[in-house]
Order: structure tokens, then sequence, then C-alpha cells
């Protein structure tokens, strides 16, 4: 009985982190979607073909359960080519690859015990033996930081913040700057009294 509680709690826990991480390119251009925002390239939708191929390839082959889906080389990913969109990529395709993936992944999820056994070839022994239980929550807390990643990036395009459009509220650029001068008002406070 908790082992069913422990799994609908999680899967329910991913599918609403894919929905939050999938929010943060709704009604942005093509290049906001793809433009690097930070020093190292990271970019919003290419965090969500990353999280894509990293649930494909745990729900996938950790479990001899490949994903239909061609994926790319695990070396690729490596050389992080799967954290930004080529220009022949485009964002409905992503999108779809990561909505099929889902499908793929919660049949995976619902197929096998959270104890099923399961092999990370890409882990170091003797971690590499696992279970559904541990990739669950893995691929989870994949998710929720990358979606956190779009949050701060989508905030630095547009303002917007939070993790489901039910939740988000107006932006009040007035409440905002105070709050900013207040956090750096006691930045520098701290800063002046500490060697």
């Amino acid at each position: 009985m908790i082992d069913e509680f422990a799994k609908d709690n999680l899967r329910g826990r991913l599918r609403r982190d894919r929905q939050a991480l999938l929010w943060k390119l709704d009604g942005l251009a093509e290049y906001d979607t793809r433009r690097p925002l930070t020093a190292t390239g990271t970019n919003l939708l290419g965090l969500v073909k990353h999280v894509a191929n990293v649930e494909a390839r745990y729900f996938g082959e950790v479990f001899g359960r490949p994903s239909p889906e061609p994926l790319p080389r695990w070396q690729d990913h490596i050389a992080d080519s799967d954290l930004w969109a080529t220009e022949d990529e485009t964002r409905d395709g992503i999108i779809a690859f990561y909505r099929r993936t889902w499908d793929h992944s919660d049949a995976t999820i619902d197929a096998l015990p959270l104890d099923a056994p399961g092999h990370v070839p890409w882990w170091p022994e003797p971690g590499a033996t696992t279970n559904l239980f541990a990739v669950l929550t893995h691929v989870l807390s994949e998710t929720v930081r990358h979606a956190g990643h779009a949050d701060i990036l989508r905030e630095s395009i547009d303002g917007r913040t939070g993790a489901r459009a039910e939740h988000e509220r107006p932006i009040d650029e007035a409440a905002r700057a105070a709050h900013r001068a207040t956090v750096e008002k006691a930045a520098r406070s701290a800063a002046s009294v500490r060697p």
C-alpha cells in the first residue's frame, strides 16, 4: 500500500514539474526560447530538450525498455549538445518529443514496482545497480532542478515567475524594485561589517 502511495505521489510531482518546465516557454518569441542567457549558454528550449533526453534514458535503457525515439549518443549528452536546440530543431518538435517521452516514462512507471531492478551504465559502481524508486527520485530531482533554472531564465526575459499559470500574479514593478533595494541594502550592510 505504501509503495503505491509513494509511486503515485512521486509520479504526480514529476507530472506537475514537467508542466512547469514547459510553461516557461509559453508566450515567448522563438529567439527568446533559444537564446543563451548565461555565460555557459543555458537557454529555455535547451533545458526542455535536455530533460526529455534524461527522462527517456532513465525510464528506458535503465529498465530494458528503450525509448522508441532515436536518442543522441550518451557521450553527446556529456558534451552538452543536448542543452541547446539547433536551427533545424523546432520548438514544437522538441515539446512533442518531451510529451512522447512522458508517455513512455509513465508506461515504465506503471508497469514496474518501485523495487524493480535497473542498471544505470553511466553511474559508477556499485551504484549502477539500482531500482525504480531511486531512478524516479533522481529524474524528479533533475526535472525540479532544471525547472528552477527555467524559472530564473524566464524572469530575466520578461519578469514572469512561478511554477504554474494558475498561481501567477501580476507583476508589480514598484514592489519588486522596493524589495530588491531592501535585499541590496542588507547585502551591502552585511558586507561592510564582515571582514
